[in-house]
């Protein structure tokens, strides 16, 4: 999946900033930046929060995305990625309550 890299995209141009831009930012190369727009590289944590300081997003936004794009690659060809998920959500809403 790539929910992150798609909204990368779209903050970046939506501030009209280029990628050479936002790759300065990061101390990173050009490269870099149009991948992980694309899918092609995945973020690591440092680099999602980097980012929404970048573009000044809140850092949750950000995250929750490179959260659901790491879950969605792992489980999304099981078939019984529905129905794990769904398990998953019930543990966490129990162990939230305690």
């Amino acid at each position: 999946m790539n929910y992150l890299g798609a909204r990368l995209r779209e903050l970046r141009e939506s501030r009209g900033l280029l990628l050479r831009q936002v790759a300065a930012a990061m101390e990173v190369d050009t490269a870099l930046v149009s991948k992980l727009e694309r899918g092609e590289r995945k973020a690591n944590r440092d680099q999602v929060n980097r980012l929404s300081s970048i573009l000044k997003v809140p850092e949750k936004e950000l995250l929750l995305l490179w959260l659901a794009d790491k879950i969605a690659d792992d489980i999304s060809h099981e078939p019984l990625a529905m129905e794990a998920m769904r398990y998953v959500e019930q543990r966490l809403k129990e162990t939230s309550n305690d």
